[in-house]
């Protein structure tokens, strides 16, 4: 049985949907984990209290995006796979020890910096986290520098982890990196239960610490059994580096606009009212769900595939599976934006209804939700076109566009708080109309980019999709408003659980005879990959799925 496990952990997927249902799954419980995370904030601290939390995330977190995440997504996986490709044929030993290589040589250079970086961070603290939230008194700020000296050296450890998905990734084992998130949560939760009561919300700062020690350990196993060593002395010089480091050097400019997009975001919840941190980072945290379920999970499994047939030539594979796994993304966000714009309220309230959470902290999250919910779809589809410009070692488009759409989204969130003073919500819907216009801007010059798509092919789904979904939010909408006020009374959790559950299936099962009826592709290749997960057959190859596309 033990033996059976580890073969299925180990095991490579061979298709994109195959991969994105394994990682959907882990990624799942990652994101429940973030949630119940969330709720012991809730439960524990007052919003007041947890802003400082979420502040202290910030800077780390945004130094880790731009140095880590904006090599691995941009440059380190296409080229990481052109290297094992390109000496596989011949011996497959010596693609793989060169891309091996390749991998230490990039970890050493990127650690490197991330080191330097958090070193400066630690010194500088002080006077950056003034920019970070100027809402703050004086006493919350001190909390904050405390708090980031300490998630700064978590995220060293997060950098580990973090080439060891990029490395699995690339070999198509998608199991065990899609765990690691799982166990970073689980490290943070362990910080907030047993280190709360003796040091209040440092607690929880320790346990991002311990999180990211746990995101690295559980994938060095199957690393080590791939045939990864760290090797002494430390190498920084690869053929491999210099393309990665040309690749990822105009991107970092695009992340760091969208870091800096966050931060003013975050600043400007700091001055729009107590607590707005608190709102805005939850209401994110809830979007995200979706978005990471279906966009991310897809666009990962993705990444690897159209990366390979961009190496081998194959134009015509790259853009049918690019279209097929965008129709695939948007049959399942399209209802998830529906729910989360009606159900606003009950989710916010299951999720977070605690003592320290109280009515008004719950309809201004509720209402920060819908409007980043509007934006949901793009944002997921984005997250695939984006990676579709990274296969193509494209890193300049992608920054442009992220660049216009942030300079958009930082002026319309400075109008709608400074200008007219409106609640913390408007930025939500900042969010979205940048989300939105990132989405068609993405698509529409990746359109001319590989020769111009089927346009006929793409939008007829979508129409299908969208009035599918809004038939839905309205079914959605009827029985929560008659079953609130006429049977259950939703002062209860048990109740407004049972309420939330029965609407949910309901408008479900009308989304799915609707798009059904309507002849929508996606249903059809989900019901199929559902029937084989429940024979027992989770390997699926790509062949018997991209060959549906051509009639999409």
């Amino acid at each position: 049985m033990v033996k059976s496990i580890f073969s299925l952990l180990y095991s490579r997927q061979t298709s994109i949907l195959s991969g994105a249902s394994i990682i959907m799954v882990t990624m799942m419980l990652a994101k429940i984990l973030g949630l119940v995370r969330d709720r012991l904030l809730a439960h524990v601290f007052p919003p007041n209290t947890i802003d400082i939390f979420w502040a202290a995330f910030r800077l780390p977190d945004l130094i880790f995006q731009i140095v880590i995440l904006g090599t691995l997504s941009v440059a380190f996986i296409p080229v990481f796979t052109e290297y094992f490709e390109n000496e596989r044929s011949s011996s497959p030993n010596k693609g793989r020890e060169n891309a091996f290589a390749l991998a230490r040589a990039i970890l050493n250079v990127s650690l490197s910096i991330f080191i330097l970086a958090a070193i400066l961070i630690y010194i500088f603290a002080p006077i950056i986290t003034t920019f970070i939230a100027p809402g703050f008194t004086a006493e919350k700020q001190a909390q904050v520098v405390a708090l980031t000296r300490i998630i700064i050296f978590g995220q060293v450890l997060l950098v580990l982890g973090s080439f060891f998905i990029g490395i699995l990734q690339s070999f198509q084992r998608f199991i065990i990196p899609a765990l690691a998130p799982v166990f970073y949560n689980f490290g943070i939760i362990l910080g907030i239960v047993i280190f709360s009561k003796t040091w209040g919300i440092t607690g929880a700062a320790f346990g991002v610490v311990i999180g990211a020690g746990l995101h690295a350990a559980v994938q060095l196993p199957l690393i080590w059994s791939l045939g990864f060593r760290f090797k002494f002395p430390l190498g920084f010089f690869h053929p491999g580096v210099k393309e990665i480091l040309q690749l990822m050097s105009v991107r970092t400019l695009g992340l760091a606009a969208e870091q800096i997009n966050e931060t003013v975001g975050l600043a400007l919840a700091s001055l729009a009212s107590v607590g707005s941190v608190t709102y805005l980072t939850f209401a994110q945290h809830l979007q995200v769900v979706p978005i990471g379920l279906f966009g991310a999970t897809l666009a990962q499994a993705a990444l690897p595939v159209l990366s390979s047939e961009k190496a081998r030539g194959r134009i015509d594979e790259f853009k049918i599976t690019l279209l097929t796994t965008m129709h695939q993304i948007l049959f399942l966000a399209l209802p998830a934006t529906a729910i989360l714009i009606v159900m606003r309220i009950p989710v916010v309230r299951l999720v977070f209804g605690a003592s320290q959470f109280d009515w008004k902290a719950t309809v201004l999250t509720g209402a920060t939700l819908a409007f980043l919910a509007i934006g949901l779809a793009a944002q997921a589809v984005s997250l695939l076109l984006v990676r579709g410009f990274y296969a193509m070692k494209d890193t300049k488009t992608p920054v442009i566009v992220s660049l216009i759409v942030v300079l958009v989204n930082i002026a319309l969130s400075f109008y709608f708080i400074l200008g007219l003073h409106l609640a913390v919500w408007s930025i939500g819907l900042s969010f979205s109309i940048s989300a939105i216009l990132s989405g068609i801007l993405l698509f529409w010059t990746l359109h001319f980019k590989v020769g111009k798509f089927n346009l006929k092919a793409v939008l007829i789904p979508l129409a299908k999709m969208l009035m599918a979904t809004a038939i839905m939010g309205v079914a959605l909408y009827v029985p929560i408003k008659l079953l609130d006020q006429v049977i259950f009374d939703t002062t209860r959790t048990v109740n407004l659980l049972i309420l939330t559950g029965i609407s949910s299936i309901f408008a479900l099962s009308v989304y799915i005879l609707l798009v059904w009826f309507l002849r929508v592709r996606e249903l059809q290749t989900y019901s199929d990959l559902i029937t084989r997960i429940a024979k027992f057959q989770p390997k699926i190859k790509s062949e018997e799925i991209l060959p549906e596309s051509h009639s999409v």
